[in-house]
């Protein structure tokens, strides 16, 4: 049952409470269909947080399979019993952005929370790299790399396409978006912002930008922490062209929605503005993949096709379409269809 909201503050700059001695910390993990994913991370959440002093952490799991498959996974992760505590809920509405809002709703009662999807694993001192950054900067969140590790060889064409590439940026530098795959938030400020993610993003992806895209949009900092790095697993089936493709049409299209969603004012012109620009861009990026192609030169024919698919989607996100991406497997028995986090944050 979800918990009530708490009192909205802003904390201090240890994320805790004013009076408070210990801040309350949540690790929150969105699974979806990924047990031997899970079965790997869990266990490496409780050596992070072993690791963290001055902080009260504990572990949530956020399982959006309609049928729970995640619960004996979670319930097995601590064998012995010691360790941070173990927090399992199930939700079974679709979709990325319910999950989120599951976890800032049992949340609610906590400083900070830190977001990582169930396809991730840190590496030493995530944990304490992104606290870190929290109470040297004061800031409202933080973010850090996520670097892809590729299940299996990718080919040269997924190599050079840069959809997998980790985001980067000088350590403490301040950022105006993230992906939640790895952000820990200031409950406080969050609360005081009355800030949600967007249920219109629910099965698109895009909602992580949106909702740390307005948080910087209010006056609040996000700062990034170079030290605080989770890898992200890239399995076969993502090491595609088709796949990568498809990422980059519904990507551009998040792109444009989600300024549009953000912008004051004279959003006409925006949306007329984007399409035009999503057209230009896929028009000429189009030509310099072909010729590309012509001359063999496969790592410049994958950034030219990636921008011209991008561009396309920018077009749909500035009409007002939206590019589903986190849909449901048809048919008793499917699987592997993205739900809670299924094909990964955006």
């Amino acid at each position: 049952m979800d918990t009530q909201r708490g009192p909205e503050t802003r904390t201090g700059p240890d994320g805790a409470a004013p009076g408070s001695a210990r801040p309350r910390l949540t690790v929150a993990v969105l699974t979806y269909l990924r047990n031997a994913y899970l079965a790997q991370l869990l266990p490496a959440l409780i050596e992070q947080a072993g690791a963290v002093a001055g902080a009260r952490v504990r572990i949530l799991v956020v399982d959006n399979d309609p049928a729970g498959g995640a619960e004996q996974t979670a319930a097995g992760a601590r064998p012995d019993g010691a360790g941070p505590e173990i927090v399992y809920v199930h939700e079974p509405e679709p979709g990325i952005v319910a999950g989120r809002n599951r976890a800032l709703d049992e949340s609610a009662h906590e400083h900070l929370l830190v977001f990582i999807d169930d396809d991730e694993l840190p590496r030493p001192g995530w944990l304490a790299a992104l606290l870190a950054a929290r109470e040297r900067h004061g800031c409202a969140a933080v973010t850090g790399p996520t670097p892809p590790v590729f299940e299996t060889a990718p080919d040269p064409w997924v190599a050079a396409c840069g959809v997998f590439d980790s985001w980067e940026a000088a350590d403490g530098a301040r950022v105006r978006s993230a992906d939640t795959g790895n952000l820990l938030l200031d409950l406080g400020r969050v609360r005081a912002l009355r800030l949600r993610f967007d249920p219109r993003y629910g099965l698109t992806g895009g909602e992580d930008s949106l909702f740390t895209r307005s948080l910087t949009l209010a006056g609040e900092e996000i700062r990034f922490a170079a030290g605080a790095v989770v890898d992200k697993r890239v399995p076969a089936r993502r090491a595609r062209r088709e796949w990568v493709l498809r990422r980059a049409h519904r990507s551009g299209s998040t792109w444009a929605r989600v300024r549009i969603d953000t912008a004051p004012r004279a959003r006409a012109a925006l949306r007329l503005g984007y399409a035009a620009k999503g057209l230009a861009r896929a028009g000429r990026d189009g030509a310099l993949a072909l010729l590309a192609r012509a001359r063999g030169d496969v790592a410049s024919r994958a950034a030219h096709e990636v921008s011209a698919r991008g561009g396309l989607g920018m077009v749909v996100g500035a009409l007002g379409g939206s590019v589903a991406e986190y849909g449901r497997p048809a048919g008793p028995g499917a699987s592997g269809a993205s739900g809670a986090s299924g094909e990964g944050a955006s």
